[in-house]
């Protein structure tokens, strides 16, 4: 009889378990942040920036309708896609070129690659570098753009460096000057975000000028445990440092999407899949 028991609570784990495995993959999360400064112009008082990362050619649903809805949802002024959006062994993309179709038809769209993108072959990345561009997507590869309301503007940079960087156990070290060779100087009269797709080394970020870094990689550290937070990075390690949601250090703010898929051998426990929303907030004087 005990030993019926035993087997009858270990199947209803595992039920529950494989239920939050699914759940955990194929449910997307919304992820709401405010982001507040002196340095946001009056006029990008309350602009919607929308975050996506690692979707790893991941559908949610048919054609990808729930994520799309979820999109459609947030009503962004743009969207941001911060790399891996496939993965590096595959060669069909037709995934991400018909999410990229359906998006860049109604908003603008910023792109920078992952460690996943810069792994492919050159034939590869001449096609999705080359549908981008196609389709109107601001690629920014360790360039920078002026995104401009009115008569006032704030700064977009793509930082994109090998991903030997990404971890320093190895003793690779990314500096701010590494950064300032990829980007140039900051420009600190301005609000400056920041698209880079590992959040490993935010100290670097914030000493160069950023004011708000978006990133992703780290897929919420793959399994959460409640009042803990992430278990494992596959280039941190265990307790990774920046895992999800929002960091601070001082001024400059760090917000780390949990990403979309889970990568060829990946999987996600208590830790579902999201998109981030990020509201600017001006304090400049005059605004409410």
């Amino acid at each position: 009889m005990k030993k019926k028991i035993i087997i009858i609570v270990f199947l209803i784990i595992l039920v529950l378990m494989l239920i939050e495995l699914y759940i955990d993959a194929n449910w997307i999360q919304t992820a709401h942040f405010e982001v507040s400064s002196d340095k946001i112009p009056a006029s990008f008082d309350g602009y919607k920036i929308l975050h996506l990362s690692d979707l790893h050619s991941k559908e949610f649903g048919k054609d990808n309708k729930n994520l799309l809805k979820k999109i459609d949802d947030a009503s962004p002024d743009i969207i941001v896609l911060t790399g891996d959006f496939v993965t590096a062994n595959e060669n069909d993309f037709t995934v991400f070129f018909d999410l990229i179709d359906k998006i860049s038809s109604k908003y603008e769209v910023y792109y920078i690659t992952g460690n996943h993108e810069q792994a492919l072959s050159g034939s590869s990345k001449k096609e999705i570098f080359g549908y981008l561009r196609e389709k109107g997507v601001k690629f920014l590869s360790n360039d920078s753009v002026s995104i401009k309301k009115g008569d006032e503007t704030i700064n977009l940079y793509g930082l994109c460096y090998e991903s030997a960087y990404y971890s320093n156990r190895k003793g690779n070290i990314y500096t701010k000057e590494m950064m300032t060779q990829s980007l140039g100087e900051a420009d600190l009269t301005k609000f400056n975000v920041l698209l880079t797709h590992s959040p490993t080394n935010f100290e670097v970020y914030k000493s160069w000028g950023a004011d708000l870094t978006l990133s992703g990689h780290v897929h919420g550290g793959m399994i959460r445990v409640p009042f803990i937070g992430a278990i494992f990075s596959p280039d941190e390690g265990f307790m990774p440092k920046y895992s999800a949601g929002r960091y601070q250090i001082e001024d400059s703010v760090l917000i780390v999407s949990r990403g979309l898929g889970r990568g060829s051998r990946g999987f996600r426990l208590f830790n579902r899949p999201d998109l981030v929303e990020i509201t600017l907030k001006s304090t400049k004087k005059g605004v409410d």
